[in-house]
C-alpha cells in the first residue's frame, strides 16, 4: 500500500494518527506484504498480528524493468550454485524474521539460460524453505512465460505451467474473464486450490469486478473452485474518506463474506480485548493510562467476525458488530454491538468467533461488557459444540429442546481459591461502568465450534427492544492452566547505554513552563538503552515496560518511590528505550532510573509488582 513501509515500519509502534488498520483476519489465510523493493521483508508488526490470527505471512521477491532483469541474469543464468545461494538467503531471511515464505514476482524479460533455471530455483527454494520453516509457502506470479518474455496470461496455461509445477501455488494476473477460469479447471486438475486468481481491488484494466464490486469476481472464482488473491485491499484507505475508513472497510469485507468462510481458532487459552493495535488513548483494565494517538500492529488482539446477523424468518430483529475507538477495557478499542429484539422474539444472538478446539473437561469463560444508556437487556455467552454423538455436557442448560448443540453456560459463583487472581472481578461492577461475568462449563468428548453473544429481552417486556453493548474482553480458559503459577521475570539487563544532553530548545521550553519556580530545574538528559530479560513467551500476551526516575543526594538517602510511567509494550524478551528524558544529576547528587518489566498473562489477570522484573541505572555528576 502506498509504496509500503509507512507507519508499520516502527517495530515498537508510533504516534501515527488515522493509520491503515487491517482487522478482518478471520476471512483470509495468507497475507502478502508487497512493495517494489527487490526483497520486501514484512514488518514484524504485521507478522505478529497475522500469526496471532492463524494467518501465514509472505514477503515479496520482485524484479522489474531493466535493472531487475540484470539482477536476475546475474543469479539465474549461471550454474546452480548461484540460484541456490539466493534461495538460501531468502530462506534465512524468512527464518530469522519468522515469516512463512515468498511471493516470487519476476517482471523482467529473461534469457533462455536464465528462464531455464527458474523452475529448479523454485523447487530448491520451496524444498529448503519447508525444511527450515514449518508450513513454508512459495507462490509464483503470472508474468514471465517459459520463453523468458513478460507476457501476462491471466490464467494458468501451458506457457506458465512449468512454474506452477515447481512451487506451492500460482497467482494469476487480474485481467481474466470467465472463459479463462473455464480453461484453468482442466489445467489445475486436483490443485485448483493452489491457483490464486488475482483480483485488483482498484479495478484497473479490464476486470470483472473491483472496489465495492469485488464480490462479483469472488463469485466467479468460487464457482470454479479456485482460491483468490485480493491485490491492494488498502483501496478503501487510499481512495476513500479517512473519516469513514472503518465503515468502508466493514462494507468491503462484508460484501465478500459469503465467499470467504472463516478459519477457526484452534487452541486455548483464547483471550481477546478486541484491541485493534491503535487508539486515541491507552487503557489498562478500565484505567486510562495515556491520552494521545498510538499505533502498534503487534498489539492487535484477536479480532472477531464483523457481520450483521438477522434471524431467519424475521424482518425486524438484527445484531451488528463494529470496532470502536471511543471506549476500551484494555488497549485502545472495544467491540460495539448494536441490535434490535423484535416484539415476538425472546432473544437475538451474533456469532463472534469460529473455533475448532477439543475441549478439556472443565473450562472457564469470562466476559467484560457494558450496556450503553438505560437498558435491562440480558447479555450472555453461548457456545456451539460438535461431536454431538459422544459429546457430554454437564452443568449447562440447553437453550431449546431441539437437537441443538448450542448451550448457555451457568455463571461461576464460588471460584476455587487458586483461581482468585483470575476471578477476582467476576460478577462485580468495574471502573468505567464495565461488568465482568464468569462461567464454568463441564464437558467430555466435545469440540468447541463457535462462540456467540446473546441478548435477551427483560422479564415482562413485550415491546421492541433496541440495545447498544460494548464488549471489552472475552476469555475461554482451560481450568487446569490456571492452577500453574506464572514464572517470574528473570535476569533483566541494561546494555547499549547512550547519554545525550537535551537540545537547547527543549531546555528553553522547560524553563518557560517553570518560570515561576525560584530555582532552575536541573538540566535534562536523553537516555537510550536496550533492555533484555528471560521469560517463557508461551505464558504471556505481552510485556508492559515501565520506568521510575529520581535524583537526590547520598546524605538524603535514596529518593522516594515514584509512580511507574508506562514506556511501551514488548512482544519478545527485549525492548529499546529511545531518548528517555531524565534529570541530570547535579554536583553531589545521584540519579536513578529503574526499569520494570511487567508480564501480562495470557489469561489476563494482573501480575503483582513483586513478580515483575527490575533493573536500575545509577548515574552521577562526572568527576573532574
Amino acid at each position: 500500500m502506498m509504496g509500503g513501509y509507512l507507519d508499520d515500519k516502527f517495530i515498537q509502534g508510533s504516534a501515527a494518527q488515522n493509520p491503515y488498520c487491517f482487522y478482518h483476519w478471520q476471512c483470509i489465510d495468507i497475507f502478502v506484504y508487497f512493495s517494489h523493493h527487490l526483497v520486501t521483508i514484512p514488518p514484524v508488526g504485521w507478522t505478529n498480528a497475522a500469526h496471532r490470527h492463524g494467518v501465514c505471512v509472505l514477503g515479496t521477491f520482485i524484479a522489474e524493468w531493466k535493472e531487475g532483469g540484470r539482477l536476475c541474469e546475474a543469479f539465474l543464468a549461471g550454474d546452480e550454485r548461484s540460484y541456490q545461494a539466493v534461495a538460501d538467503q531468502l530462506v534465512l531471511i524468512a527464518q530469522f524474521f519468522r515469516f512463512d515464505g515468498w511471493l516470487i514476482n519476476i517482471e523482467s524479460s529473461l534469457s533462455l539460460a536464465a528462464v531455464g533455471n527458474v523452475p529448479p530455483f523454485l523447487r530448491y527454494l520451496s524444498t529448503q524453505l519447508c525444511r527450515q520453516v514449518p508450513g513454508g509457502l512459495v507462490l509464483w506470479y503470472d508474468s514471465v512465460v517459459s520463453s523468458g518474455q513478460v507476457m501476462w496470461q491471466n490464467e494458468l496455461n501451458e506457457q506458465n505451467r512449468i512454474f506452477f509445477d515447481s512451487c506451492h501455488g500460482f497467482f494469476t494476473n487480474y485481467n481474466w474473464r470467465e472463459e479463462h477460469l473455464d480453461r484453468m479447471v482442466a489445467q489445475a486438475g486436483e490443485r485448483r486450490a493452489d491457483v490464486y486468481v488475482g483480483v485488483d481491488v482498484f479495478a484497473r484494466g479490464n476486470v470483472v469486478g473491483g472496489q465495492f464490486d469485488t464480490h462479483k469476481s469472488l463469485e466467479l472464482i468460487r464457482k470454479h473452485g479456485f482460491s483468490a488473491a485480493l491485490f491492494a485491499p488498502g483501496w478503501v484507505y487510499e481512495c476513500l474518506e479517512k473519516r469513514d475508513f472503518f465503515q468502508n472497510q466493514d462494507k468491503f469485507w462484508g460484501l465478500l463474506g459469503r465467499y470467504l468462510p472463516p478459519h477457526s481458532i484452534c487452541s486455548l487459552p483464547f483471550v481477546t480485548s478486541f484491541c485493534l493495535g491503535m487508539g486515541t488513548r491507552r487503557v489498562c483494565y478500565g484505567q486510562e493510562e495515556a491520552v494521545g494517538p498510538w499505533y502498534h500492529p503487534s498489539a492487535q488482539e484477536i479480532q472477531p467476525l464483523f457481520a450483521e446477523h438477522r434471524p431467519e424468518g424475521d424482518g425486524q430483529g438484527w445484531v451488528k458488530t463494529h470496532c470502536c475507538l471511543e471506549d476500551a477495557w484494555n488497549g485502545g478499542s472495544s467491540l460495539l454491538i448494536r441490535g434490535v429484539i423484535p416484539p415476538d422474539v425472546g432473544h437475538v444472538a451474533v456469532r463472534l468467533f469460529s473455533l475448532h478446539v477439543p475441549v478439556p473437561p472443565k473450562i472457564f469463560l469470562s466476559m467484560v461488557y457494558k450496556l450503553e444508556g438505560p437498558s435491562d437487556v440480558g447479555v450472555a455467552l453461548e457456545l456451539t459444540t460438535g461431536d454431538a454423538g459422544s459429546c457430554h455436557v454437564g452443568g449447562i442448560s440447553t437453550l431449546s429442546a431441539e437437537a441443538s448443540s448450542r448451550h448457555s453456560p451457568r455463571p461461576l459463583r464460588v471460584p476455587p481459591t487458586k483461581l482468585a487472581r483470575w476471578v477476582g472481578r467476576c460478577g462485580q461492577q468495574l471502573s468505567g461502568g464495565w461488568v465482568q461475568r464468569c462461567y464454568e462449563v463441564n464437558l467430555r468428548g466435545c469440540v468447541l465450534q463457535d462462540l456467540w453473544v446473546s441478548f435477551s429481552r427483560p422479564p415482562g417486556s413485550r415491546e421492541q427492544e433496541a440495545f447498544v453493548c460494548r464488549l471489552g474482553e472475552l476469555q475461554v480458559v482451560d481450568a487446569n492452566s490456571l492452577l500453574s503459577p506464572l514464572p517470574r521475570v528473570q535476569a533483566v539487563s541494561v546494555s547499549r547505554v547512550r547519554w545525550q544532553r537535551a537540545a537547547p530548545e527543549e531546555e528553553e521550553e522547560e524553563e518557560e513552563e517553570e518560570e515561576e519556580e525560584e530555582e532552575r530545574r536541573p538540566a535534562r538528559l536523553r537516555l537510550s538503552c536496550a533492555l533484555h530479560w528471560s521469560y517463557p513467551l508461551s505464558h504471556i500476551r505481552c510485556f508492559r515496560i515501565h520506568c521510575c526516575r529520581a535524583t537526590g543526594s547520598p546524605a538524603e538517602g535514596p529518593p522516594g518511590p515514584e509512580k511507574p510511567a508506562l514506556l511501551g509494550l514488548a512482544f519478545v524478551n527485549q525492548y529499546r528505550v529511545v531518548d528517555l528524558a531524565v534529570a541530570a544529576a547535579g554536583p553531589g547528587t545521584d540519579g536513578r532510573v529503574e526499569f520494570l518489566v511487567e508480564p501480562v498473562s495470557r489469561e489476563g489477570f494482573l501480575v503483582p509488582k513483586a513478580e515483575w522484573g527490575r533493573a536500575a541505572l545509577l548515574y552521577s555528576w562526572p568527576h573532574a
